[in-house]
């Protein structure tokens, strides 16, 4: 008998998708995520990572292929309903209401549900507590680091089982990418299944627990985050001299994930 925690909660299966008619960025992707693990998704620039997660989420159209979600298909499903079904999304830009205060943008990620925003608040706030000392102050006058916590802890007042990021550490110098990373690594443990697509390849490995690399639009290589840290034809293809990036990151004053992650 499968353990709840082998029971698939997302199950993406030979995805078809595009923005135009007959112009398919996915051809045939499959990936498959189980209650509490942190997925990451990389490849090359053009291989469809942030397209997967907008077809899964109902912004792109899906030509063929199916997105179940707890064991229902809610493939084509619009956003809002996926909302309510239990996913959660943050693309990499515009993913904050920069005109409103942090409490607000609170209020907007749970309009579906408003008597339950103070419970759902007090959670958010406990990962990140910032949030609730300054909840009064306007989000288009926090940095990058800032807005993307306000629209992940916005992106967590639905409660989702699921929740998408898209380049969550884009645009962020070295520290505040430290500080991004170990706020997913909260996140995850808090009970949350994360999918991530990230374009620093090593650190997303370093800290999922399966990943999968996506190139021309399919999935090339799936296995747990260090198989694929270490397997020579991905760190050749895709992730380059592991020993010059990891030079690079500390003379811009990055430092390595805590040994915890």
């Amino acid at each position: 008998m499968s353990t709840e925690a082998e029971v698939a909660v997302v199950s993406v299966t030979d995805l078809v998708a595009g923005y135009l008619p007959g112009v398919n960025i996915l051809n045939g992707c499959n990936l498959e995520a189980r209650q509490g693990e942190l997925i990451g998704i990389i490849g090359p620039n053009g291989a469809g990572k942030s397209t997967l997660l907008k077809a899964m989420f109902g912004l792109v159209k899906v030509h063929s292929g199916r997105v179940v979600v707890h064991g229902a298909d809610l493939t084509g499903l619009k956003a809002n309903k996926l909302v309510s079904r239990g996913l959660g999304f943050v693309p990499q830009t515009n993913n904050v209401f920069p005109a409103l205060s942090i409490q607000e943008n609170m209020e907007m990620g749970i309009f579906q549900r408003p008597k339950d925003f103070a419970k759902r608040f007090e959670f958010v706030t406990s990962l990140f507590p910032e949030l609730g000392k300054r909840r009064n102050q306007r989000a288009g006058s926090l940095s990058g680091g800032e807005r993307q916590m306000v629209a992940m802890g916005r992106a967590l007042m639905m409660e989702p089982a699921v929740l998408l990021l898209d380049e969550p550490s884009a645009g962020l110098s070295p520290v505040r990418q430290d500080e991004t990373f170990l706020r997913v690594h909260e996140i995850n443990r808090a009970g949350v299944c994360v999918i991530m697509v990230e374009q620093n390849a090593r650190r997303c490995l370093q800290i999922c627990d399966r990943a999968y690399v996506l190139d021309q639009g399919r999935d090339a290589h799936t296995g747990t985050g260090r198989e694929l840290l270490n397997d020579p034809k991905v760190i050749q293809l895709y992730l380059g001299n592991l020993a010059e990036t990891v030079e690079r990151e500390e003379s811009e004053g990055g430092t390595p994930p805590p040994a915890s992650l």
